[in-house]
């Protein structure tokens, strides 16, 4: 419908009135549903616009926790943390998946050793960009997600629901809850073909970041494999003084 407002109309308004005071610092924002009938628009164009607030650094956002004004000026830069779970969630949430390809491949020796099966094993791989809800800005990352090709389906629903993580497409399909999430970190050179994916130069730093998802039986139901230009993205962690 043409008479909809656009996402960055939406972005300009609330900028407007959080720099007028209308939304101090601490409050919270209207709720996503409540924005979407006052703008009578979808609510992913109120997500984008949100999401738009985001990046300016003027508001924050926690799932069951609202959108928060952190600050009444924008500022310049974001980079996204992850530091939880919940935290992978809400990035899941925020920065879209576009999938580009879903295809069974079978693991040779490299890629048994990142996944940690037998060589040989097959998997169904959906290979997607990830960027930042409702902007043209260069893509967060690149992901590549390996699951059983028996779960075939959730390829289909990953294109369908780009803002959820895969995880949770296949607990909902398939009855496998995380668990547990065990992590790798490394420091990486973006090749010539990652390159153009992601739009920086051949040889820029990256971090490649591989995530296995454990069910409550310990069995692992997905792994993640992902390349993110290191200007783009941090990870934090918080270590604690063992009590024992």
């Amino acid at each position: 419908m043409s008479n909809r407002p656009h996402f960055a109309d939406i972005a300009r308004e609330l900028t407007e009135a959080i720099a007028a005071g209308r939304y101090p610092v601490g409050s919270i924002l209207p709720t996503e549903l409540e924005l979407r009938d006052h703008y009578r628009t979808s609510r992913h164009t109120v997500r984008a616009a949100l999401h738009e607030l985001q990046q300016l650094g003027l508001v924050s956002r926690r799932k069951n926790a609202g959108t928060r004004v952190e600050s009444s000026r924008p500022r310049n830069e974001f980079r996204p943390t992850l530091a939880s779970v919940d935290d992978l969630a809400q990035f899941g949430s925020e920065h879209l998946r576009l999938v580009q390809s879903t295809e069974v491949v079978v693991a040779d020796r490299h890629l048994a050793g990142t996944l940690q099966c037998d060589e040989g094993t097959p998997f169904l791989r959906i290979s997607s960009l990830r960027i930042e809800g409702g902007t043209s800005r260069a893509p967060v990352g690149w992901t590549d997600v390996y699951i059983a090709p028996e779960h075939a389906e959730v390829a289909d629903l990953a294109r369908e629901q780009p803002d959820r993580l895969i995880s949770d497409l296949i607990e909902e399909r398939y009855g496998h809850s995380i668990a547990e999430i065990r992590q790798g970190i490394q420091a990486v050179l973006v090749s010539e073909e990652m390159a153009k994916r992601l739009r920086v130069d051949a040889g820029t730093a990256a971090l490649e970041i591989v995530r296995r998802y454990l069910d409550t039986a310990g069995k692992s139901f997905e792994t993640s494999v992902s390349i993110h230009p290191a200007e783009r993205f941090s990870v934090a962690m918080r270590l604690k003084r063992s009590t024992g």
